[in-house]
């Protein structure tokens, strides 16, 4: 029957016209619903002192301990580096300056680093930071000229025997001993090249270090070197068991023990330009001094520690021994730590490599 077909069809088209209303209808409330709660945003944000900024960002700083909002910056750029949020900081608290900052996203989380970009941190449009004061801070070349000056100057009374030492008799009195001649020149050379390599080779990728620091350092050093110095150079010393033939060895050993940690700072120094803080895995190089990268990360320490156990034989001292056993545990802490951070940083890293002693350590 036509009549009954025109009827379903309009049936048809009046479904069609309700569905496209409600469709419009939901639209709009989720468009309104969207709106209104854009709006209570905005008034949360502006009820609880906080200014939403316009373009860039908006950085919060509470401190870590107390959860105090120390610090709030707007317009932000995206861009921006904690370096540079540090710096900002400093304006408005000049008592902080950025070497005493350490920023984080959590309050018991880990430092961020300077180079990290605001953008690329799992932050919002408003980043919360949290500031820990790191205490006073020295530089680290400041720190290595006093820690290794100290032993230079002091082992030196000691060779010379100015009074007050051994007794008014051997005042400025000379040993007949050649190793004992040759253990000082073995000393002095030692810290006179850390001292050019702090100056001229060293690139350090952090500037400071707190200030504390320096005086825990210069007790070790110093402490040490006046202990070794005083028996060494002691007018009842007497010379190695095994005469010159262990002269002759330990010498040897301190020389090339010496000449490889000097190559292995050289090869380090050319894998970082000169003001930047990238990193590379180091490999060996023509020098065979350096071909010692193929066994150990950290190969700077090995020859470090060899050079002491070479003056140890030199002198046969029981105080230099005990210096390079406490050196040596706290050199493979450091290479350990060292060996962790190249293995997470480099997928590629080379997987023969031990810390600091091949095939053991």
């Amino acid at each position: 029957d036509p009549a009954s077909k025109t009827t379903k069809q309009n049936k048809q088209k009046s479904k069609q016209k309700n569905t496209v209303c409600v469709g419009v209808l939901w639209s709009l409330h989720v468009e309104v619903r969207g709106c209104a709660t854009g709006i209570c945003s905005l008034l949360h944000h502006v009820s609880s002192g906080e200014r939403v900024s316009a373009s860039g960002l908006v950085v919060e700083i509470r401190d870590a301990k107390t959860r105090e909002k120390l610090c709030f910056l707007d317009k932000v750029e995206p861009q921006a580096t904690i370096s540079e949020i540090k710096t900002l900081f400093t304006k408005t608290h000049p008592q902080w300056y950025p070497a005493r900052q350490s920023l984080r996203l959590d309050p018991k989380g880990k430092s961020l680093k300077d180079e990290d970009v605001l953008q690329k941190l799992p932050v919002g449009t408003t980043a919360t930071l949290y500031f820990r004061d790191l205490g006073a801070q020295i530089s680290w070349v400041t720190v290595f000229l006093t820690e290794y000056a100290g032993p230079l100057f002091i082992y030196l009374l000691f060779y010379f025997r100015v009074p007050f030492i051994y007794g008014r008799k051997y005042d400025f009195t000379s040993s007949r001993h050649t190793v004992v001649h040759l253990a000082c020149m073995c000393h002095s050379f030692h810290y006179i090249k850390r001292l050019l390599e702090t100056l001229f080779v060293h690139r350090f990728s952090h500037g400071t270090m707190p200030l504390r620091n320096i005086f825990k350092n210069c007790t070790y050093y110093w402490g040490f070197a006046a202990w070794m110095a005083y028996y060494i150079n002691h007018p009842l010393y007497t010379p190695p068991t095994y005469g010159v033939q262990q002269v002759k060895l330990a010498l040897a050993v301190f020389v090339i023990c010496q000449l490889g940690n000097f190559s292995i700072h050289m090869a380090l120094r050319d894998l970082r330009p000169a003001g930047s803080k990238t990193r590379k895995i180091p490999y060996p190089t023509k020098n065979p001094f350096t071909w010692l990268f193929l066994l150990v990360s950290c190969p700077n320490y090995t020859y470090e520690v060899g050079s002491w156990i070479g003056f140890a034989i030199l002198t046969q001292c029981v105080p230099v021994a005990l210096f390079s056993l406490v050196g040596f545990t706290q050199m493979t802490i450091w290479a350990k730590g060292k060996h962790r951070s190249y293995l997470k940083e480099f997928r590629d890293y080379p997987p023969l490599r031990m810390p600091i002693i091949p095939f053991l350590l």
